[in-house]
């Protein structure tokens, strides 16, 4: 078997471990919040550490992959996340899991921040379109088995296994993957790490979640919200200035955002994070509170998108390298858009039918969308520095995640009252919501999609703005400069 395969059946396995846990996760919170006595903050913080950590690490995480090796990081990426899920299947109670849910993150940071960079070193450049577009096919799968997994596990057993079943999985992801990965020597020079710029980023990405959480949970106006939200773009300046101006080794490289490719592409992941993440937690409260479905009955409506996701993926993955990542990336969104826009006119007279058919849109625009996407930013960097790529990337991403789950809650709170957004949250809300509430909560849904349509089309923008042309940053400029010489 040709290595490249080999290296993709090693980042499917953690994809496949990180695709099942974020969707169990979430049709457990219920069982997790009674057994362990746990209120509504610490519920939301079950969720919100795992995405802090993940997203404030992937940087750092992706330097130093690019000065020791990714694989030894991608196998201490495993062990992490192995330890950190068995501590979460034992937890005592809340603030606990919530513990350990930072370290499962630090695990997945140690593996999404090279999962790509793997395949970009494995795969050559005009078939990377065609291995992202295979990753589709794992994360799809992953959702749908997370779903029937999750219902099983909660129906028959106890919420614990949900962790407990990634630790024979991952015992056998790290043998794997320590026996098949290569031991690629780094490119160029080994440099230093940059502390205070990893220290500073995540003070500043845990200060704006901090305020998000305290606003949503309080009050906008308490003054544990107002301060953090005024520290955390302080403290990301801070970064940005010691980043461009006395750093001597940034984890964030600024001569990436050069390059019009990367940086337009790195916008429109954002964007489209940003709009698209939220869609399945303003679904699945509408199927709650509008249709009266149970949390597990809802996510079966999530079905369709995991499906047309892994199914079109490859398709769009193969397109990509055939006809461009523009194209290709402008197709997904206008689809995605156009699926919004149908969202965005749900009625209590919507059927479950046409509920499944556009969420079978927008995993279609999904399966364009992302793998032309994510060639287009690693096809833009050099391969000495495929980790701090595939580190952007992954911070940008998962910070439009964070804020896309923000602006569900916001566009929740701001019509019905919390406790029902907590009840739907969790998913133990008895029956369907009152006429007054369903009017109000629809109102403030569509607002949502529509402001999400709207950041897709700015993400079009973006896209069509991007060089046709595959490139290399002049960040290669520097790598090649720093090579030894053969």
């Amino acid at each position: 078997m040709e290595y490249k395969w080999k290296a993709l059946s090693v980042t499917s396995i953690g994809a496949l471990m990180s695709a099942v846990d974020s969707t169990v996760v979430l049709l457990a919170l219920f069982p997790m919040a009674e057994d362990l006595h746990s209120n509504f903050v610490t519920m939301i913080w079950v969720i919100i550490a795992y995405l802090l950590v993940n997203t404030a690490l992937v940087l750092s995480f992706g330097r130093l992959a690019d000065m020791y090796g990714r694989k030894l990081m991608y196998n201490v990426g495993f062990v992490v996340f192995t330890i950190g899920s068995a501590l979460c299947g034992f937890a005592p109670n809340g603030l606990s899991l919530v513990a350990f849910r930072v370290i499962q993150g630090f695990g997945a940071a140690l593996l999404t921040s090279n999962s790509f960079a793997i395949l970009s070193e494995a795969f050559p450049r005009g078939e990377t379109g065609r291995a992202f577009g295979l990753m589709s096919i794992v994360w799809g799968i992953g959702s749908v088995l997370g779903i029937i997994l999750g219902g099983v596990i909660i129906t028959y057993t106890t919420w614990r296994l949900i962790f407990l079943i990634n630790v024979p999985i991952g015992i056998f992801a790290t043998a794997w993957a320590y026996r098949t990965l290569k031991t690629i020597k780094p490119q160029g020079q080994r440099g230093s790490f940059d502390l205070p710029a990893a220290v500073s980023f995540t003070a500043g990405l845990l200060s704006l979640l901090l305020g998000i959480s305290w606003g949503l949970l309080y009050s906008w106006h308490d003054p544990v919200t107002i301060t953090a939200l005024g520290l955390s773009p302080v403290i990301f300046a801070l970064f940005v200035l010691w980043e461009a101006r006395f750093s001597k080794d940034p984890i964030l490289n600024f001569d990436f955002f050069k390059n019009r490719t990367f940086a337009f592409s790195i916008a429109a992941a954002l964007l489209q994070f940003l709009g698209v993440f939220s869609v399945n937690f303003l679904l699945i409260f509408y199927l709650e509170g509008i249709d009266g479905l149970t949390a597990l009955a809802s996510s079966y409506l999530i079905i369709p998108f995991a499906v047309a996701s892994a199914v079109i993926g490859p398709v769009g993955g193969i397109l990509s390298d055939r006809f461009g990542f523009r194209r290709i990336s402008i197709f997904g969104l206008a689809l995605t858009i156009f699926a919004l826009v149908l969202f965005s006119r749900l009625t209590t007279n919507t059927t479950l039918l046409e509920i499944g058919a556009i969420e079978t849109i927008s995993g279609t625009g999904l399966a364009f969308f992302w793998p032309s996407n994510t060639s287009a930013i690693m096809s833009s960097a050099p391969p000495a520095k495929y980790g701090v790529a595939s580190g952007i990337m992954n911070t940008f991403r998962n910070t439009g995640m964070i804020l896309s789950l923000a602006l569900s809650l916001t566009a929740t709170t701001a019509v019905i009252p919390p406790a029902v957004v907590y009840s739907l949250f969790i998913g133990n809300l008895t029956g369907k919501l009152s006429a007054t509430l369903a009017t109000a909560y629809l109102s403030g849904e569509s607002f949502a999609f529509e402001i999400s349509a709207v950041l897709l089309v700015i993400a079009l923008v973006f896209v069509a703005m991007t060089s046709a042309k595959r490139s290399v940053s002049i960040a290669s400029e520097d790598a090649r400069a720093k090579a030894p010489a053969t």
